[in-house]
């Protein structure tokens, strides 16, 4: 059973990278940052239904933490990248 709950969160965290890749380039609060953050949510109860794992207290930790950690590591992603694209690499002397 705990190898279905691991299997399961890591495919939530890989799902929610995009999701908050996504989420960084959007306003915040606007219709589609809701969609954004929300969009994930029917392919993660799919995911519990189908492993069996359920729905059970103790799911809930890891799960929400895999979601919002998804969702935060996409969005530091979009960050750096916008930024690196800003930023001009140095060059180097010799």
């Amino acid at each position: 059973m705990i190898w279905r709950l691991t299997a399961v969160v890591l495919a939530t965290f890989i799902i929610n990278i995009p999701m908050g890749w996504w989420r960084a380039g959007v306003r915040k609060f606007s219709p589609m940052w809701f969609v954004t953050v929300h969009a994930a949510i029917p392919l993660v109860v799919i995911m519990r239904l189908k492993s069996e794992i359920g729905f059970a207290w103790y799911t809930y930790p890891p799960m929400i933490i895999a979601y919002f950690g998804g969702q935060y590591l996409g969005a530091v992603l979009r960050k750096r990248k916008a930024a690196a694209a800003v930023t001009p690499e140095p060059e180097s002397a010799g």
